[in-house]
């Protein structure tokens, strides 16, 4: 059994941002699917809330019984226990950079429209299927568009968000481009954003921690 049981759903973009971020660490874990949508979502359900009393994914359980919530927490506790390689740079100015990439899309933009909130917008305020998806579309399309100018403009961009290796930024630019993608929504006016996540996805990494991979794909 490994050091660390991943608590997560494999379409749930917080989930896939930690997935990367074991994967590029090298570290060893076991997974523990936790059906967002059957049976009215089993993170709801007493025996996950035991777990974590969010009720949401993931969770990273450590062989001490330690369990660790939020997935950029998460992530950097991997990152200062298993500080090789690093996932922010060396200068202060250049993990703030990083750090702020990562934040506008964690805090900024995949919240408004992650699965709890699309479900509100169905079944407690009555929109249609064709208003929730616009509200998807909105809300990507305007955290995209400013991204998309701030990585085009600056030097510091490379093959990735941050130079030439994978950061923290990567970790979540990736998830939120996959899911732009499931939902169909067209990419060609963010092209520094798309070759970033195209290029992150030949990584082993990012590649193994894509949701069509993970043991409960196909549950």
């Amino acid at each position: 059994m490994s050091a660390f049981m991943l608590h997560g759903y494999f379409r749930s973009s917080a989930s896939f941002r930690v997935r990367i971020a074991l994967n590029l660490k090298s570290i060893s874990y076991d997974q523990a699917p936790v059906h967002l949508v059957r049976d009215g979502g089993e993170q709801l359900q007493a025996s996950y809330r035991a777990i974590n009393p969010d009720g949401l994914v993931p969770s990273l359980t450590c062989d001490d019984g330690s369990v660790l919530t939020q997935s950029l927490a998460i992530i950097e506790y991997i990152d200062e226990c298993f500080p090789t390689p690093a996932l922010l740079p060396a200068s202060a100015l250049d993990r703030a950079f990083v750090r702020s990439v990562a934040l506008q899309i964690a805090c900024d933009i995949h919240p408004i429209a992650n699965l709890r909130v699309l479900k509100y917008l169905r079944g407690e305020i009555g929109a249609s299927e064709a208003q929730k998806d616009a509200w998807y579309r909105h809300w990507i399309d305007l955290g995209f568009a400013s991204l998309e100018a701030k990585l085009a403009s600056d030097a510091r961009t490379g093959r990735y968000v941050f130079g030439d290796t994978p950061t923290l930024a990567d970790i979540c630019l990736v998830p939120q481009v996959w899911n732009a993608r499931r939902f169909s929504i067209p990419l060609d006016a963010y092209p520094t954003i798309r070759r970033i996540a195209d290029h992150a996805m030949q990584h082993e990494a990012f590649a193994a921690a894509d949701p069509a991979r993970q043991p409960d794909a196909s549950v």
